[in-house]
């Protein structure tokens, strides 16, 4: 990081709070910037655009990093898809619109890999975002998110407002969302398995048939992706972030079987959705043009977000 760059910035990080925002609000406060605002939503409802519009006036941000987002995994997807698909929208084309008439001179947003086209050829490049519809399940949220896309490239072309698109891949790591009834992937097998274990229990299901694969980042690579991008990265186009690695659902589930210490038999519903058939990022724009590349290894991260979760959350019932 270039301490002059963060010296003078005012920043106000949304979703600072939540599991990708806590480790971004770690790493930009390590720079020493000349304010870090990070409110929360009842300081600041971001759905409501005169309460947003009074904060930015009292407040001054000049760097604005947009990481609040309402997610969840497959079923909540599937639960929600209206909400999913509103909030998302809502809340980030209003910041974008009051960022603009605020005068704020640099917005970072947050997409998703959702985004992407349900059959994409792997690895995802950036420039494949259009090709077509995303995966079914999560793609109101995924529409949702690439509107913002939209309108910061309408807003540079009209306004000249500074306005970037980040696409990180699936995150995980330490503070992640356990809640079986709204987590990720990850979480929610690293939770399955140490609970199974503890009660002894023969067997866990898992949704689909383990083909699928994905790409995980750790969260703090995550963040520091993202910082780099704020000092770095200013283009109309979006530029992904991951850790260029794919694994299987299937092997997943056994090496979080293994850190965990469970030992029955993994179960596959195949009455329940996949989800898309594959995701790998092309990162090579990141590497090229912000010098990010991911440091953790997989395994490396699952084990620190397994112990995180031994220390954290079990003991909670």
């Amino acid at each position: 990081m270039t301490q002059s760059f963060w010296s003078d910035r005012r920043v106000l990080l949304t979703g600072g709070g939540g599991f990708l925002g806590s480790a971004l609000r770690a790493r930009i406060a390590a720079e020493n910037p000349a304010a870090l605002l990070a409110p929360r939503k009842r300081e600041l409802d971001l759905l409501d655009a005169a309460a947003v519009r009074d904060y930015l006036a009292a407040q001054r941000p000049n760097l604005v990093i947009h990481a609040a987002a309402v997610v969840g995994g497959i079923g909540a997807n599937r639960e929600h898809p209206g909400r999913f698909f509103y909030e998302n929208a809502l809340m980030g084309i209003q910041l974008i619109e009051e960022s603009r008439l605020a005068g704020v001179e640099k917005f970072v947003c947050l997409g998703t890999v959702c985004a992407y086209p349900k059959f994409t050829p792997v690895p995802f490049h950036e420039s494949d975002l259009w090709n077509g519809y995303p995966e079914e399940t999560n793609a109101p949220y995924g529409v949702a998110k690439k509107s913002l896309l939209v309108q910061l490239q309408a807003y540079r072309q009209e306004y000249g407002f500074g306005g970037i698109f980040l696409l990180p891949v699936n995150l995980y790591g330490p503070n992640d969302n356990f809640d079986l009834q709204s987590s990720h992937v990850i979480p929610a097998m690293i939770r399955k398995f140490a609970e199974a274990r503890d009660a002894g229990a023969p067997q866990v299901t898992l949704w689909g048939d383990g083909s699928p694969t994905r790409e995980f980042l750790y969260v703090d690579d995550a963040a520091e992706g993202i910082t780099l991008a704020a000092e770095r990265y200013d283009s109309p186009e979006p530029i992904n972030l991951g850790s260029g690695r794919e694994v299987s659902i299937r092997d997943l589930a056994q090496l979080i079987a293994r850190l965990t210490g469970f030992t029955g038999e993994i179960v596959w519903d195949i009455d329940k959705p996949n989800g898309q058939p594959r995701r790998l990022l092309d990162v090579t724009a990141a590497e090229r043009e912000i010098g990010f590349r991911s440091r953790t290894s997989l395994e490396e991260g699952l084990r620190n977000t397994v112990e995180w979760y031994q220390a954290n959350v079990r003991n909670r019932g």
